[in-house]
């Protein structure tokens, strides 16, 4: 359920709005807003047989021709998927765009796995061709770039810390685990995404969005412990035995993709300033208390 602290200024929202990404965990929220504000939409996924509800419409994506008309847009997909969609929002005449990049652009630039610099290039790529696109076009676009996104068990990292713990009844940390963190709710982000679809002046721009506090890793881990009404059981481990336990972890298969890397990044400082965000787009983004329908 949206929270006050969610509703931002929103003066002057279309009739209609079209996503690419609704089934997305933002998408899903976004769609939720607009439907309560009386915006109709029209939203894209490949998944076939979707249901649909009063003023929403699925489209799969052969069929974006049937968009036309529609000149608000928000791209809430992996943004590998926007270069693909510009050209079809120049042929139907897209005035307006807000696009999800991540803070992963700025986080794993220079990380020393390549699958990670490739994450970021993506990104950055991805950027780069919906500016391009504005500049071409004369439409307006906005760039959005949320730090840990969380909220109704549906991300991949509250909610994974959450589903650990409720497998194993501990969670490892590596040394102090003392990097900043800012986890922002999914409800905030997407109504930064709203609002930005209609502000003046979140034209041209790109912005953070992060949660209402910076905190140690060690303490988020804490609170979703609390969120799960679980005392928190919190294994120290130093990084030589870290690093020899993750191979043993990744013979679980939710857990194969897991790095000494990702490990050691417990102690690196991710902590984004949200102040431009707020000041233009009037969004209050709450502090890191989560509830236990954020950790399900």
């Amino acid at each position: 359920m949206t929270s006050e602290l969610a509703t931002p200024r929103r003066d002057g929202l279309p009739a209609q709005v079209g996503i690419v990404g609704g089934t997305s965990q933002v998408g899903r929220v976004v769609i939720d807003q607009l439907l309560r504000s009386g915006v109709t939409v029209t939203a894209f996924s490949r998944q076939q047989g979707l249901s649909a509800r009063l003023g929403l419409r699925w489209l799969l994506p052969e069929q974006r021709a049937e968009a036309a008309g529609i000149s608000h847009w928000l791209s809430l997909a992996p943004a590998y998927a926007l270069p693909d969609y510009l050209s079809v929002w120049q042929r139907i005449g897209a005035k307006r765009m807000v696009m999800l990049s991540s803070t992963t652009l700025l986080t794993k630039q220079a990380s020393p796995r390549p699958a990670d610099r490739a994450l970021a290039q993506s990104l950055q790529e991805a950027e780069d061709a919906l500016k391009r696109w504005s500049a071409e076009t004369g439409a307006d676009y906005t760039v959005l770039r949320p730090t840990l996104v969380y909220g109704y068990g549906r991300d991949k990292n509250v909610a994974e810390i959450a589903r650990f713990i409720r497998r194993f009844g501990f969670f490892p940390l590596l040394g102090r685990a003392d990097g900043l963190r800012q986890p922002v709710h999914v409800e905030d982000v997407a109504a930064a995404a709203i609002t930005a679809l209609v502000s003046p002046n979140a034209s041209g721009q790109t912005y953070t969005i992060s949660g209402g506090e910076a905190l140690p890793y060690r303490e988020m881990v804490e609170r979703i412990f609390s969120a799960l009404n679980r005392k928190p059981l919190l294994l120290t481990i130093p990084s030589v035995a870290f690093r020899s336990a993750i191979p043993v972890m990744r013979i679980v298969p939710r857990y194969r993709g897991w790095t000494a890397e990702m490990a050691e990044r417990m102690n690196n400082d991710q902590s984004f300033s949200h102040a431009e965000a707020a000041r233009d787009l009037g969004v209050t983004f709450r502090p890191f208390r989560p509830t236990a329908e954020d950790v399900r």
